[in-house]
Parts: C-alpha cells; structure tokens; sequence
C-alpha cells in the first residue's frame, strides 16, 4: 500500500474525500443528491449530517462523530466547494484550485490533496 507521508492532507476518491489530520485519517465524507434530484445531502461515514436544499437554505452538524475542530473545518470547506463547483459547473481542476485558496486563506496550508482511490494517507 503507497503511503502519503505527512501529517496533514485530503485524499479524493471520486466523489469521496478523506481528511488527514495528525497522521489520522477522517472520512469518508461524501455527498449524494436527493431522491427528487432537488438538494445534496452530506454523508459522514454513510451517515447523513448535513444537507444543502438551496442558497437560503443549507445546514451541517458534525457534532455527533465528535471530530477534531480542525478536522469539521476542513471538511466543511471542502464539501462547500464541491458543492458550489458542482452547481456552477466547473471543471474539477477548476473547484481544486478555488479549495487550494481557501484553505490557505482560512489558515490550512499544510492539508494537501492526493487523488488515489484506495491508497491511504496515513504514515
């Protein structure tokens, strides 16, 4: 199994994404759209916390997986870009490089991202 070394970075697998955070990985976070196609939930190891139903209306409650502080942050932050690069029909790359940016803006340069299916982060 290649290992990413590090302490800290997101590993995307499709529409999945896992957060590494002082060598522990967190996820699988992941989204999938509502049965009536007219909202995205958010999912946390299959379990649904959050759930976006338009721009007045959208909600997130990690709390119950009692999940680092910095771990919910970039994770939200991760999801939200997604999530505004799907609705805006941008290009992977596109939404990759805007998540880059908030991130370092936010603080969070050391979160890395690694495209490898099933390859972990941890070291």
């Amino acid at each position: 199994m290649d290992v990413l070394q590090g302490t800290h970075g997101i590993r995307f697998d499709g529409t999945r994404f896992w957060v590494l955070h002082r060598r522990r990985e967190f996820g699988p976070f992941d989204y999938e759209w509502s049965k009536d196609f007219s909202g995205v939930e958010f999912m946390y190891r299959d379990q649904k916390f959050g759930e976006y139903c338009s721009s007045e209306e959208i909600f997130a409650d990690l709390k119950q997986f009692s999940l680092p502080m910095r771990v919910v942050e970039v994770s939200c932050l991760t999801i939200g870009i997604i999530l505004y690069g799907i609705l805006n029909g941008l290009p992977e790359r596109h939404w990759k490089e805007l998540l880059r940016e908030r991130l370092d803006e936010s603080g969070f340069q050391r979160f890395r991202f690694r495209d490898e299916g099933q390859e972990r982060l941890t070291g």
